[in-house]
């Protein structure tokens, strides 16, 4: 009986006592079913989860309800998580809140250890941006390829991706899983798919409406037959080299390439193009609730970063300028 209770099962990575690991379980499928988390937020909560467990079951912790306020802070305090990242640390603490919470709704332990447990403050890091001018030239460039004479389809369809992300400030997994639906070309609007498959919608530029014609116009189908297209990627807008739709990994290598062409640019993904949109937005006069619709931003304190990379060009902009600075 004793071998029973103190048996151990292999969640992920990681030897969890029966409890945990059924705990753990049933915390991802919650988390899946019921909040409609996407496979990536559902993974990273359960490894955030599975690694605090399994540190409190090294420590001598082997059930929900032994664990406490002490468990919880020898837990911070093991060398291991006291030297992560504060972002890190922050969303750490964030997983197991809502794991604690959970739990205690639903009735696997009486009292939530964690409602006084303290995350750590930290300034986070700003996002990168480019330059208003830095990001007109990335699109320039990117345009100029594609209206050579022997240009490839290929470089039409980046010409259109690098609009799109800019214009619209979608996530790359957003661009990735559009169909050619989803774009209102009369209306200039674009519907979107975002975390937690909430849908929204958010205007199209005349340049990147342009683009988007000029690509879904001859070139997407030109690079469509090239292979077997599989039936469920028939109506993707942007199609990779063996006919699928393009990937959020192809959809990097696009973004790096271009932003390497940009004299003085940092190198990019594509949510430094997100990054950019938004922050120029905010320099043009933009107000923050606009800025919050179109990203898609649950909430308002997701957007507000982008008011202190605003505020830090201010800055730049005031030192190299003016003469008392």
């Amino acid at each position: 009986m004793a071998a029973e209770q103190d048996s151990s099962a292999r969640t992920g990575q990681h030897a969890l006592p029966g409890e945990f690991a059924e705990t753990c379980e049933a915390f991802a499928e919650h988390l899946a079913a019921e909040r409609n988390r996407s496979e990536h937020t559902v993974r990273a909560y359960r490894t955030d989860l599975e690694t605090m467990l399994a540190a409190l079951a090294q420590d001598g912790t082997r059930t929900l309800a032994a664990i406490g306020l002490p468990q919880l802070r020898a837990w911070l305090m093991r060398p291991e998580v006291a030297a992560l990242a504060p972002a890190t640390l922050a969303r750490k603490i964030a997983a197991a809140r809502t794991f604690f919470d959970w739990a205690r709704r639903s009735g696997r332990i009486e009292t939530d250890p964690s409602r006084r447990l303290q995350a750590p403050r930290h300034r986070g890091r700003l996002p990168t941006a480019l330059k208003a001018e830095q990001a007109a030239e990335l699109l320039r460039l990117a345009h100029e390829a594609a209206a050579a004479p022997d240009a490839e389809p290929e470089l039409i369809r980046d010409a259109a991706v690098a609009e799109l992300l800019y214009a619209t400030g979608v996530r790359v997994s957003e661009l990735a899983g559009l169909d050619c639906a989803d774009v209102d070309f009369s209306r200039r609007m674009l519907t979107v798919l975002g975390k937690g498959d909430k849908e929204r919608r958010v205007p199209l530029g005349a340049p990147a409406a342009q683009a988007l014609t000029r690509w879904i116009d001859g070139p997407r189908e030109q690079l469509a037959g090239r292979k077997t297209r599989p039936p469920q990627d028939a109506d993707a807008l942007f199609i990779g080299i063996r006919g699928g739709r393009m990937g959020p990994r192809a959809i990097r290598e696009v973004v790096h390439r271009l932003a390497a062409a940009v004299p003085g640019a940092p190198d990019i993904a594509p949510h430094a193009l997100r990054h950019s949109a938004a922050t120029h937005l905010l320099e043009g006069g933009a107000d923050l609730r606009t800025v919050q619709e179109l990203l898609g931003h649950a909430s308002l304190s997701s957007t507000q970063i982008y008011t202190h990379v605003s505020t830090r060009r201010l800055q730049e902009s005031y030192r190299q300028a003016h003469p008392r600075a």
